[in-house]
C-alpha cells in the first residue's frame, strides 16, 4: 500500500534547483542568469564569483545546489555537468508608497524574482 512515487520532473541525466523570494526585479535578474547558461559548471561559478552584481551572491548558491542535487540525488559526475538552463520568474511585489507634494502619492514597487536552473550531464568529446 502507500503511493505511487511521483514521476521526475527532468530527464535522467539532469538535476534541477529552484530559488523563490530572490528580492530583486527579474529583469536585473535575467541579466546574471544569462550570464552563466550553457556555460560549464566550473566556469559558471567563477564568473559569479568575480560578479559586481549583488544578486550574484545568491544566484551562486542556487547553483551550486543544483550541483549538490546532481551529485548526491542522482548520481552524475559533477566534471561534466554545463548549466542547460537558467530561468527567471516573476513573484510577488510589495507595493509601498512616499507622500509627495500637493497631497499626491508616489509609488514605490518591490518586486521579488524566482530562478530555476538545471544543469545537465554531457559526455565529453574526445
Amino acid at each position: 500500500m502507500g503511493k505511487e512515487k511521483n514521476a521526475r520532473r527532468v530527464a535522467d541525466n539532469e538535476a534541477m534547483a529552484k530559488l523563490r523570494m530572490l528580492r530583486t526585479s527579474p529583469q536585473k535578474l535575467n541579466l546574471v542568469a544569462g550570464m552563466i547558461r550553457g556555460k560549464k559548471v566550473d566556469k559558471a561559478l567563477t564568473d559569479l564569483t568575480f560578479s559586481k552584481r549583488r544578486i550574484s551572491g545568491d544566484v551562486k548558491k542556487c547553483l551550486q545546489s543544483a550541483i549538490a542535487n546532481a551529485e548526491n540525488n542522482h548520481n552524475l559526475d559533477v566534471d561534466e555537468l554545463i548549466v542547460a538552463e537558467a530561468w527567471v520568474g516573476k513573484n510577488m511585489t510589495m507595493k509601498r508608497g512616499r507622500p509627495r507634494a500637493r497631497g499626491r502619492f508616489g509609488k514605490i514597487l518591490k518586486p521579488f524574482s524566482e530562478l530555476t536552473i538545471i544543469v545537465r550531464q554531457v559526455e565529453e568529446q574526445a
